[in-house]
């Protein structure tokens, strides 16, 4: 038996094992080049260690974090452990989660990861596609939507948001090494990013 988040989080690792090549050829192109074979890494070691049947939130997203804090390399590791570990915060003993619940969670994972990284929207980095996201999404709950349609709504501006990172400027890690010749090219945060909120909308809608 598994309970709800661990599938959800299965859900997630598997998309980012599923996507290691793809993510780690953008970070090719403007990085490391090591992003997908990072943060493929560090999911693997994540479903592993995680408890299939607990049905603590917060708990199973707190050890998501430390666990991706403490195997990932390179700056994908401290930047996805601290939202995993923020968003273990605020859902710190609970067993369900409600839609204003996702608001929180998504304020508390911006704070830490620019508080960590940072940085700020417009940076070519992942915050370009959560940042917009949690705009979406928020605007969908505050107008009486449904949560589906606030989790596609969340999907579409942070599909946006990936592709707004081409036309950008990196000033911040590795790709601000690059200047101009940054443009042109997707954020690999921002991309795995996506993927995990494609993957978390996937989840409740199935």
């Amino acid at each position: 038996m598994s309970s709800k988040v661990y599938e959800c989080i299965e859900k997630i690792g598997n998309c980012i094992i599923a996507n290691k090549e793809f993510l780690t050829e953008l970070d090719r192109e403007i990085g490391d080049a090591d992003h997908g074979i990072n943060m493929a890494r560090g999911f693997t070691e994540v479903l592993a260690a995680l408890d299939k049947e607990s049905e603590n939130i917060g708990e199973v997203l707190k050890k998501t974090g430390m666990t991706l804090l403490s195997k990932v390399g390179g700056a994908s590791g401290p930047l996805y452990g601290t939202a995993y570990m923020q968003a273990g915060k605020v859902c710190a003993g609970k067993t369900a989660l409600t839609p204003e619940d996702g608001k929180a969670i998504f304020e508390s994972v911006i704070a830490g990861i620019q508080k960590r990284g940072k940085a700020v929207k417009g940076e070519k980095t992942m915050l370009d596609a959560i940042i917009p996201a949690s705009e979406a999404y928020s605007a969908a709950i505050d107008s009486g939507a449904g949560i589906g349609e606030a989790l596609d709504a969340m999907c579409k501006a942070a599909e946006e948001g990936v592709e707004y990172t081409k036309t950008i400027i990196a000033t911040k890690g590795r790709a601000s090494y690059l200047g101009e010749r940054s443009i042109g090219h997707q954020d690999p945060g921002a991309t795995s990013a996506t993927f995990t909120m494609q993957m978390i909308r996937d989840f409740f809608k199935g």
